[in-house]
C-alpha cells in the first residue's frame, strides 16, 4: 500500500508509473465517459418503434385521435407502463414530454412564479429560497438551482442514503429550505439505494416551509445489472400513511430505456398535486406528443414488456460495469488509494481517491485522451470540498475502449496520489 512505502520506493514508484501513463499518452487515445450515455446497440433495441408501431393506427384504445390537441396529462395507454413502475394510480400521473430534466426545471418554475399546493405564496416572494442536496449527486439538479438562484446546501451521504440527521434537523428549523434533491435508487454517481428506514423518515419530515418538497428523481428504477437488485420503498405510499402526500413529486423517464433524445418523462404525485399542477400546466401547453406516447405503448405493451426489455440493456452494459470493477481491484485496491461502492444498477460508479487528487487524476485522463465528467461536478456549485469524487461512466464506450481508459485512469490516479503522498 502507498501510505506504507518509504520516501525512496515512494520516488521509484513514481517513475514507473510515469513511464507507463508516459506510453499510454503517446498512443494518442480519443476516449469519451464524461456523460451517462447509452451506447449505439441499446439504442437500437428500439429501432422497431420508429418503424412499425403506429403504421397509421394513430386512435388510443379508448378513441383519443393522438394527431390532435388534449390529453394534458397523457394517453392511458401510456399511462399503464408507469403506474407499477413507480407505483402511482390513473390519476397520480403525469406523461410528459422526453426530458424528465425539463419537467423537474419546470416544476422548479413554476414554484418559483406560482407557488405550490398548500403553499401561501410563491417561492421567489421569499428572501432567500434553499434546497438541500445529497452529494456526491447529479450535476444537472444542482445547475437547475444554481441558474434560478437557489441556494444549496450540501448534505453528505452514508452508507444507505444521505444523513437524515442532518435532513431532519434543517428543514425542521429553517423555513426558507423548500426542497431536496433525491436519486433514491441506484444514485448518480453512488449507485446506493435509500434504505427503507431512509424512506421512511422522508415520508415523516416534518419541515417548518408549508410549501416543501422532496424532488425524487427515480431515473434508475429498473435499471438492475444483477440478479438481485435492490429494493426501493414506494415514498408516495410512505407519505400517504404520514398524511404528507403533497409533500413529494416522483420523475422518471425512458431516456436510457428507448431513446435519450425521443423517449417520455413521467412525473408522478398526490392526486391533488397532480390536478395542482395540471392547472398550472393549462398555461404552457395544450398537451405533449401523444404519437410518440402511442409508440411506446405498442412497443412495450405493459410494464412486464419494459422489464423484459430491461434484460437486453444489462446484457449490454453489465459486462461493461465488471470491466471496470475488475480492473480498479486489480490495480487500485491493493495500493489503498482509492474507494468505491458495487452498484447492483444504475449507470455510474463513483470513485473516491485521496483526498486532493481527483481534479489532477481527470486532468492526467485528459492528457491521455480519455475525457471524464469534470472534478466536482457532482458537488453544488461545481466544488468538492475533499476533492476526491469521481464519477466513472462505463455505458457508452465498447468493453475494449473501457479496457484502455480505465488503465489509463488507474496510471493517472496513481501518479496523482503518489505525487500528493510524497509532499
Amino acid at each position: 500500500m502507498y501510505k506504507d512505502l518509504s520516501t525512496e520506493q515512494l520516488k521509484n514508484e513514481k517513475q514507473a508509473v510515469q513511464k507507463k501513463y508516459d506510453e499510454y499518452k503517446a498512443m494518442g487515445l480519443k476516449l469519451d465517459m464524461s456523460r451517462g450515455k447509452p451506447a449505439p446497440k441499446q439504442l437500437d433495441l428500439t429501432d422497431d418503434m420508429l418503424l412499425h408501431c403506429l403504421d397509421g393506427a394513430h386512435i388510443s384504445e379508448n378513441g383519443v385521435d393522438c394527431r390532435n390537441y388534449g390529453v394534458l396529462d397523457g394517453i392511458y395507454e401510456a399511462k399503464r407502463l408507469f403506474m407499477p413502475m413507480l407505483g402511482v394510480g390513473r390519476y397520480e400521473i403525469i406523461i410528459g414530454g422526453n426530458s424528465s430534466l425539463c419537467m423537474m426545471y419546470d416544476n422548479i418554475a413554476r414554484a418559483m412564479l406560482l407557488g405550490v399546493l398548500g403553499g401561501k405564496k410563491p417561492w421567489s416572494k421569499n428572501e432567500h429560497v434553499k434546497f438541500l442536496c445529497p452529494a456526491p449527486g447529479y450535476d444537472r439538479h444542482f445547475a437547475i438551482c444554481e441558474s434560478m438562484g437557489i441556494e444549496m446546501i450540501t448534505v453528505p451521504y452514508k452508507e444507505d442514503g444521505p444523513d437524515m440527521d442532518m435532513i431532519e434537523d434543517l428543514v425542521s428549523k429553517d423555513e426558507e429550505i423548500k426542497g431536496i434533491w433525491c436519486v433514491p435508487m441506484y444514485s448518480n454517481p453512488t449507485g446506493i439505494t435509500y434504505s427503507d428506514e431512509v424512506v421512511r423518515r422522508f415520508a415523516n419530515l416534518s419541515p417548518k416551509a408549508d410549501d416543501f418538497r422532496i424532488f425524487w428523481d427515480n431515473a434508475y428504477c429498473v435499471h438492475h445489472l444483477t440478479d438481485t437488485p435492490d429494493h426501493l420503498l414506494n415514498i408516495l405510499e410512505e407519505c400517504k400513511k404520514t398524511g404528507k402526500e403533497n409533500m413529494v413529486y416522483i420523475f422518471t423517464s425512458t431516456s436510457k430505456i428507448s431513446f435519450p433524445g425521443g423517449g417520455l418523462a413521467v412525473l408522478a404525485a398526490s392526486e391533488a398535486n397532480i390536478n395542482f399542477i395540471k392547472d398550472q400546466m393549462g398555461y404552457q401547453t395544450i398537451g405533449y406528443d401523444k404519437l410518440n406516447q402511442l409508440r411506446h405503448a405498442r412497443f412495450f405493451r405493459d410494464f412486464e414488456g419494459v422489464q423484459e426489455h430491461m434484460k437486453k440493456h444489462r446484457a449490454i452494459i453489465a459486462p461493461k460495469f465488471e470491466t471496470v470493477l475488475n480492473i480498479l481491484d486489480k490495480e487500485i485496491a491493493p495500493l489503498g488509494i482509492g474507494s468505491w461502492h458495487k452498484p447492483n444498477g444504475g449507470y455510474f460508479i463513483a470513485f473516491d481517491g485521496l483526498e486532493g487528487t481527483a481534479k489532477r487524476t481527470v486532468e492526467l485522463c485528459k492528457g491521455a485522451g480519455v475525457v471524464l465528467t469534470g472534478a466536482g461536478a457532482t458537488f453544488p456549485y461545481g466544488k468538492d470540498p475533499m476533492d476526491r469524487n469521481i464519477r466513472i461512466a462505463p455505458t457508452f464506450p465498447t468493453v475494449e475502449e473501457l479496457q484502455k481508459a480505465m488503465e489509463i485512469f488507474c496510471e493517472s490516479a496513481k501518479l496523482a496520489a503518489l505525487e500528493v503522498l510524497e509532499k
